[in-house]
């Protein structure tokens, strides 16, 4: 496969995966973890699939390329810390809202020494979210700002963009998709301010050759700036299931204090819990897996230029 090709077929394939995150985005409930885990999938698979298209375009040793990849693995790397610090503040929340269920089992009607036990874990559950809004907030204030999470402009000539049998363009387009993609993963698992947070400026594609891509990255980023605007947002932590969760643990702490049958809500609260903690189970895996991909993609593309 010559340079030219090896880049079409990098395109279509960014393409055909913003498309079908567009699809999964409608099918899914706003901001789920299901829908946040594969948006991470896609953002590893780019990853990946760059990497690879290097070994191809056979691009020359000690030149500026290597500088500009090893930049952009660089901020995919601690992004992936933000997102793993922020997954992480969930486990808190999710373990004193396990505790809750465990007390509750087995008791459908609460005598009054149980209730006020009952509302006392509540309350304990309710300063938790308290704490996880709190704490990503701070972390969203403190490190998000340095990834450089906006459109980049092509500020370059046509023979510039083309250097490097076209790689330059390729990690344009990398760079742009990169950071839709972590910013729906923030937005959903670290912090959104709804009224900022997606504001990422204009994307033009360079060339013809990728046209697709840029009309595909651009309706999902108006996908979801619409659904932010339609929902009306609050800023905060956006995945769904925690959201279901705070609802759930309301609904179960009016019950408590009416006095009334609490075992329905008690199954709502265990489901939405139980969804959460094994789906931040499976992003802090899934991060730990992509951390390992950028060191090893890192290391092929140093001993690739070493050897040559």
């Amino acid at each position: 496969m010559n340079h030219s090709s090896s880049i079409t077929a990098f395109f279509n394939f960014l393409t055909n995966e913003l498309d079908n995150l567009d699809h999964l985005f409608l099918s899914h409930n706003f901001m789920s973890i299901n829908f946040l885990q594969h948006v991470l999938s896609s953002l590893r698979s780019f990853h990946s699939h760059l990497t690879l298209l290097v070994h191809n375009l056979q691009l020359p040793v000690g030149e500026k390329w290597l500088d500009e990849y090893m930049d952009e693995t660089s901020r995919l790397w601690e992004a992936c810390h933000v997102l793993k610090a922020g997954v992480s503040t969930m486990e808190n929340y999710c373990s004193s809202g396990a505790n809750l269920a465990s007390l509750l089992d087995d008791h459908r009607i609460l005598d009054g020494q149980l209730s006020a036990q009952v509302i006392r874990a509540i309350n304990g559950c309710e300063r938790e979210m308290v704490a996880l809004q709190q704490e990503n907030k701070s972390i969203a204030e403190i490190k998000v700002q340095t990834l450089s999470l906006e459109f980049k402009e092509n500020v370059l000539s046509e023979s510039k963009f083309n250097k490097y049998n076209g790689f330059r363009e390729v990690l344009y387009a990398m760079r742009n998709v990169s950071t839709l993609l972590l910013v729906i993963l923030l937005g959903g698992l670290v912090y959104c301010w709804p009224q900022t947070s997606f504001h990422l400026g204009d994307y033009e594609g360079a060339s013809a050759s990728n046209s697709k891509f840029v009309v595909s990255t651009a309706n999902l980023h108006q996908r979801i700036v619409n659904a932010i605007s339609h929902l009306k947002s609050q800023p905060g932590v956006l995945v769904f299931e925690l959201q279901k969760s705070r609802f759930a643990l309301d609904e179960l702490k009016m019950e408590v204090e009416e006095k009334t049958d609490i075992g329905d809500k008690i199954h709502n609260l265990k489901s939405w819990l139980g969804v959460l903690q094994c789906g931040a189970e499976g992003i802090i895996g899934q991060l730990d897996d992509f951390f390992d991909e950028i060191v090893e993609g890192r290391k092929r593309l140093l001993d690739m230029c070493s050897h040559r």
